[in-house]
């Protein structure tokens, strides 16, 4: 039978992960992996449905495997087929569609797809599921660095966003199930974990038992060959004295936290559904310093969402410039059909969201320019991940503790080993330099 598969994501870490439990999968039912070129037999998408600008890109990449190989079978698996199911079951270019609760199923429908030869969808009602799908992974392709998905859905419904209708509500991943995953890629080489999911500040309000993420990073804690956890995108909500004060204790975890914040309006936050104001964030922000040293903040803005004035606008930016966050992700707002803020009044101009995220884009500059120049002269700890170069000289690339960017110049072998280096400038405006 034929079996080259070839993959490709679209999207955040978690669908990242994802895409990695499927390759292994299908490697371990036969399945050969090539690269995502003409030739394969198979060609997966994990789609991504966040803006009406992913949903293009999903359906361009799913008709762009189509011309690679008309003979092949085309799957759409992840968010947008979750949501566009309907639309692509119309679609003559896709042969099998695959929601976000079926993706484990993924080698018994592709067999069946070949075999009867007819399209086929494997759908679910993510409003009334209630089990995680057990997803994992035994090796990564990063291997000094693994990102683990313990986490899925969300309950918070932002006014903006359209992905508790494609992931369903909260489900969590069985801590035993976590810490059995975080062994095996312990043994495999890997030292950096990083907790992802798609709300992971919700971990653990499904369980009957009560345990939180706090208890989960208490659990992976002491595996051997681990000597990081992270953590990924997190509700300022979560930040509490007590939760601060525990995690501080905890030598393991990185002292970097992605606080989302989408505007620094409190006007805005309103009509966001975002359920804080921006002091409530800006504590949050404080708690974290007071029980770290010096500690990455990063973020989220949205500019320009609907009726968004410029006064809002300033507030927002001023709110940005007071916390002096190490790195801000700006996006300008991106109509999502199917959600309450594509109806809203005040819809605004693409000139005056890409305006805007000039501005924000700019201060982000300086503010991480700012943030990397305290490291320089001071010794760190960085976990060289791989080998690079620079200026036609052998260099390994790594990440602090912060996630600050680092390359050390060096003809050793370093890849995956922790060193502890003092960086003596900034280069190109992202990463610190040691020689």
């Amino acid at each position: 039978m034929c079996k080259k598969v070839a993959l490709h994501n679209l999207g955040c870490k978690v669908n990242a992960y994802e895409l990695e439990a499927m390759e292994q999968l299908l490697e371990k039912k036969g399945y050969e992996i090539v690269p995502f070129e003409p030739g394969a037999d198979y060609y997966i998408i994990n789609t991504c449905t966040v803006t009406n600008i992913a949903d293009r890109k999903s359906r361009q990449m799913l008709h762009r495997a189509r011309k690679m190989n008309p003979e092949a079978v085309v799957a759409a698996v992840g968010c947008y087929a979750q949501i566009r199911g309907e639309e692509l079951e119309k679609d003559p270019m896709i042969d099998l569609i695959v929601g976000n609760s079926r993706k484990g199923e993924l080698p018994q429908l592709l067999q069946s797809c070949r075999l009867e030869k007819k399209k086929q969808a494997a759908l679910s009602d993510l409003g009334r599921e209630r089990k995680y799908e057990p997803l994992s992974i035994e090796k990564t392709a990063e291997h000094t660095r693994a990102f683990i998905k313990v986490q899925d859905g969300c309950n918070q419904f932002c006014s903006y966003c359209i992905i508790p209708y494609a992931r369903g509500r909260v489900r969590s991943r069985r801590p035993e199930d976590v810490l059995r995953e975080v062994r095996n890629l312990a043994a495999s080489g890997c030292r950096e974990v990083v907790l992802s999911g798609i709300h992971l500040s919700s971990y653990g309000i499904d369980f009957e038992q009560q345990t939180d993420l706090l208890d989960l990073i208490r659990l992976l804690h002491p595996v051997e060959g681990i000597d990081r956890i992270r953590l990924g995108s997190l509700e300022p909500g979560i930040i509490t004295e007590g939760f601060a004060e525990e995690l501080a204790a905890l030598p393991k975890v990185c002292p970097h936290f992605h606080l989302s914040l989408q505007s620094g309006c409190d006007r805005t936050l309103r009509r966001m559904n975002r359920r804080y104001t921006s002091g409530e964030y800006l504590e949050r922000c404080r708690i974290l310093r007071k029980y770290f040293r010096d500690p990455a903040l990063t973020t989220d803005i949205i500019t320009g969402f609907p009726g968004e004035t410029e006064e809002d606008f300033r507030e927002s930016a001023e709110f940005v410039e007071r916390v002096s966050f190490f790195e801000t992700h700006v996006f300008p707002y991106s109509r999502r059909e199917g959600t309450r803020a594509a109806s809203m009044e005040g819809q605004l101009p693409e000139a005056v969201k890409k305006q805007r995220s000039h501005v924000l884009l700019e201060l982000n500059k300086r503010k991480k320019a700012e943030y990397l120049e305290k490291a320089l002269g001071k010794e760190t700890e960085v976990l060289l991940e791989e080998e690079t170069e620079l200026d036609g000289r052998r260099a390994w690339a790594g990440y602090t503790r912060e996630y600050r960017k680092v390359l050390v110049l060096s003809d050793r072998e370093l890849g995956n080993t922790l060193q502890k280096v003092c960086p003596e400038q900034i280069c190109r405006g992202e990463f610190l330099l040691c020689r």
